[in-house]
């Protein structure tokens, strides 16, 4: 265990490349996932909390991404980043259960809520200094108005300008062109009261934070499933996940 241990930091200590990583874990190491999955735990579960607005059951699809990512990982061609390939494998995830979700629902009752009174509520008045909230509470006033917002507007938002990925990025990962990204981005950020974005802007990427209890939570997950399932990474020829 303790030969583990030092693997994991001295990794960390020197820096080593997500390729760098998935090399060794191709090779054996298999620990080493956990460094990936704590790499980009927040940014997977910001994900897929964007499209499905429910914290457990986005920490759900990280748990399945994971394990999809860890059977599929020789499939990682390095065309893509890392980051962007595993981000891709989790979005597909979640739209997969928010696909299912809806098989559920009528057609005519709304799965997400307009925004439009939330706003309003919100732009009623202007604080005072005096009546500044905490920013745990801009935060939670972000959160809530983010969420509110349509999926496909809310995902291109949360991963844009709460996970600072670029256009390119973005688009990969959704499958989108760069100009639809643009454009969406822009009507998130309307529907997003330009008065409360501003306010609120500097603190957004801490909103949608991966605590560290749930971020052990889901490494100690992902590592119980692997182990009973006793997974093999899968050899080529295995349904493709292109990377």
């Amino acid at each position: 265990m303790a030969a583990t241990v030092t693997l994991v930091e001295q990794a960390k200590i020197e820096g080593w490349s997500d390729e760098e990583v998935v090399r060794r874990v191709l090779a054996g190491e298999t620990p080493l996932f956990e460094i990936l999955m704590r790499r980009y735990n927040q940014r997977l579960y910001r994900a897929a909390l964007a499209i499905l607005g429910n914290e457990a059951e986005a920490e759900d699809v990280l748990q399945d991404a994971y394990v999809r990512a860890y059977q599929h990982l020789r499939q990682f061609a390095g065309r893509a980043q890392f980051s962007t390939w595993l981000t891709r494998i989790a979005v597909h995830e979640a739209l997969a259960r928010a696909k299912k979700r809806k098989r559920a629902v009528s057609l005519d009752d709304p799965i997400s809520p307009g925004g439009d009174p939330l706003m309003s509520t919100f732009a009623a008045a202007e604080p005072s200094p005096e009546q500044q909230v905490s920013q745990a509470e801009l935060g939670r006033v972000l959160e809530t108005a983010i969420l509110a917002i349509p999926e496909k507007y809310r995902a291109v938002l949360m991963l844009r300008d709460v996970e600072n990925m670029s256009t390119a990025e973005v688009a990969a990962t959704l499958g989108l062109t760069e100009e639809n990204v643009k454009v969406r981005l822009h009507r998130a950020r309307a529907l997003v009261r330009k008065e409360l974005y501003a306010t609120t802007g500097a603190v957004a990427p801490q909103v949608f934070g991966f605590m560290a209890e749930r971020c052990e939570r889901l490494v100690k997950r992902v590592f119980g499933r692997l182990q009973s399932l006793r997974f093999e990474v899968a050899e080529a020829g295995e349904p493709s996940i292109s990377g």
